[in-house]
């Protein structure tokens, strides 16, 4: 008689199958807790409102235009000259969602930032929001500035100290009222004319500066530090706001947006309204760019989600600061022409082509790859 034993090995015992399920599980639910609720240290870039700078906008519950211009002959304007803000998603107190910040990456519009590009590590949330609103009064006295040279007027000029930062090169130095004459002798019209002036001085030396404070003139030494963030560029610390004694009342009213970006559209707003024809011949065209009394226009953040938000807003025509065309290049949306814009003349070409329905191709643009 044969005799035949079962000799495999016994089944895995229940219990043990059972606790290495629900540890997997369980290392699967908290992996999913870390990418929904702990945050990251980024923020998120995106699309913000847009605004038509010859149209209404809601100030305190009513609509009133963005631009007036009560004392002087203003003329019908057609189409749109939109302006352009980016949203954040988060800050120092409610960061983001590693799942947020993943979805993000996916998406095109949106760019993620290292939170302290945006919020800097010892400046408060209440810090950044009123330097964002002082930067876009600034903008706009230099838009209307820009505005009139362009129409003829002429106007005196000052740059004025608003505030000296703590711990900064001119804490205990300057002090806000301090009129700003000359940087190692070079005068400037503007802000940004002064910010040219420190940059040029550099870091490695005292940079002379002349003054009036109270009316009375003095001379006082400031060696600059380079500034926070991407692109350091040396500073003396300063909240600086150019005075211009205007020939006529110009009125610029936009609730909770700040920075100085829109101060190109905010110019060519003024302009239009103050000269006869559509400016943009019933066209949208949006834009983006900062801008000195002198006319220059200057690069800006968040370009990318600037260009997705006027193809949004259903632009076929972007003025973009020539400065920013790098960033330009391979991110334009599908229907979109970029032009490349380094002064206000080249906005004013730009749009004088669009209007009279000429050829765009001998403009400079952004190239699309």
């Amino acid at each position: 008689m044969a005799l035949f034993t079962d000799i495999s090995p016994d089944p895995e015992p229940r219990p043990r199958r059972r606790w290495i399920g629900w540890t997997i599980l369980g290392i699967g639910l908290a992996g999913l807790l870390v990418v929904t609720l702990v945050p990251a240290p980024f923020v998120i870039e995106q699309p913000g409102p847009v605004y038509d700078t010859l149209g209404d906008v809601s100030i305190d519950g009513a609509e009133v235009p963005m631009i007036q211009i009560p004392d002087e002959k203003t003329f019908p304007t057609g189409g749109s000259l939109d302006m352009l803000t980016v949203s954040i998603r988060g800050n120092r107190q409610e960061l983001p969602s590693w799942f947020e910040i993943a979805s993000a990456y996916l998406d095109p519009s949106k760019a993620v930032v290292p939170v302290d590009l945006i919020y800097p590590a010892g400046v408060s949330l209440d810090d950044s929001n009123n330097q964002g609103q002082v930067d876009m009064a600034n903008s706009q006295k230099e838009a209307i500035a820009a505005a009139l040279t362009e129409l003829g007027y002429t106007f005196a000029s000052t740059v004025t100290v608003v505030e000296a930062s703590q711990g900064s090169p001119s804490a205990g130095v300057l002090e806000a009222g301090d009129v700003l004459l000359r940087v190692n002798g070079a005068t400037f019209a503007d802000v940004t004319g002064l910010r040219s002036e420190i940059a040029a001085n550099g870091v490695d030396r005292a940079a002379v500066i002349d003054i009036t404070r109270s009316g009375k003139p003095e001379t006082v030494s400031i060696t600059p530090t380079l500034s926070d963030g991407d692109s350091p560029a040396p500073i003396i610390g300063i909240i600086a706001g150019g005075d211009y004694d205007f020939p006529i009342n110009v009125k610029i009213q936009l609730e909770n947006v700040g920075g100085p970006s829109a101060g190109m559209m905010f110019a060519l707003g003024i302009i239009d309204k103050l000269t006869e024809g559509k400016l943009n011949g019933g066209e949208i065209v949006a834009g983006t760019g900062t801008i000195s009394g002198s006319g220059e226009v200057g690069p800006i953040g968040g370009i990318q989600q600037k260009l997705y938000g006027a193809r949004n807003a259903g632009a076929d025509w972007f003025l973009a600061p020539k400065s920013n065309c790098g960033e330009v290049t391979g991110h334009i949306p599908d229907g979109l022409t970029v032009f490349a814009i380094a002064t206000l003349d080249d906005a004013l070409a730009a749009l004088t082509a669009i209007e009279s329905g000429a050829s765009t191709s001998t403009l400079p643009a952004c190239p699309v790859r």
